[in-house]
């Protein structure tokens, strides 16, 4: 019932922001989330603030500055933007490292968190913009089609769920909520193709929304990897009973860019 109260104040809000406003309003919040993401992924590893604050600036970064070049270019993203900056933002990483801690002991181990929050993070939120470029109403078909899975998994879960699906990482999940995620995916796929996608069939449509079922269970249980391995609960206390950021966007990471790649081949 709380996830369902949530839900019915949050997606109302959220649909708003990203029907009514212009396009650079959704880069806002996707930079927004990024920086607030990797500071959870960072606080869950204790990672040094002298790495962490370069790491969300680099995530921030490369989030504005490709998008930032794909919305104002006529030309589109250079083939070689992205590798260029992840190149800087490492160096810029490593070097931090190097420059504020003269131990050389336990230097991967301070900076792999660091660089695996930036790749996890902001590299995984990135093609939502592209997909936002391609019109407000893919971002609502990704969202809401996470979410139709997010909560038919849950409710065939609790309800029918026997065996269990990766005990060690995540003991709560079964196989059968996660054969709900997929069918939550496919059936909201169907019903938010027909309404939001015009000129995209039913095959496509069912195609993407069983995808996006599939990968948000996956991503689900990478983010329960990551948190059992730093040992905490959830990624913050941000919204009570409901985790942080990265709680909130374990399972889009994973499908937006699947969903993305899906859209190439339409």
């Amino acid at each position: 019932m709380r996830r369902v109260i949530v839900a019915a104040i949050v997606l109302p809000l959220l649909y708003l922001y990203i029907t009514r406003l212009p396009a650079s309003f959704f880069l806002l919040l996707l930079v927004l989330v990024a920086a607030a993401a990797q500071g959870e992924f960072y606080v869950m590893y204790r990672t040094k603030r002298s790495i962490l604050l370069p790491g969300i600036l680099c995530g921030t970064g490369l989030l504005a500055g490709v998008t930032l070049y794909s919305h104002y270019s006529a030309s589109g993203v250079p083939p070689l933007l992205y590798p260029v900056l992840s190149m800087l933002s490492f160096m810029l990483i490593v070097s931090s490292r190097l420059f504020s801690i003269k131990d050389p002991s336990s230097s991967l181990a301070d900076i792999a968190p660091a660089v695996t929050g930036f790749l996890y993070i902001p590299t995984l939120l990135l093609p939502q913009w592209f997909l936002r470029q391609q019109g407000y109403e893919w971002i609502l078909f990704l969202y809401g089609c996470v979410w139709a899975s997010d909560s038919v998994a849950l409710y065939v879960g609790k309800g029918l769920g026997k065996r269990k699906l990766y005990r060690e990482v995540s003991p709560n999940k079964t196989v059968e909520g996660a054969i709900g995620s997929v069918a939550g995916g496919a059936l909201s796929g169907l019903l938010l193709g027909s309404l939001l996608l015009k000129g995209v069939g039913i095959p496509a449509s069912l195609l993407m929304g069983s995808a996006v079922g599939a990968v948000t269970i996956l991503g689900d249980l990478v983010e329960s990897m990551f948190k059992r391995d730093a040992g905490v609960k959830d990624s913050s206390s941000l919204f009570p009973e409901h985790g942080g950021v990265l709680d909130k966007i374990d399972g889009v990471l994973f499908a937006g860019p699947v969903l993305f790649l899906i859209t190439l081949g339409l």
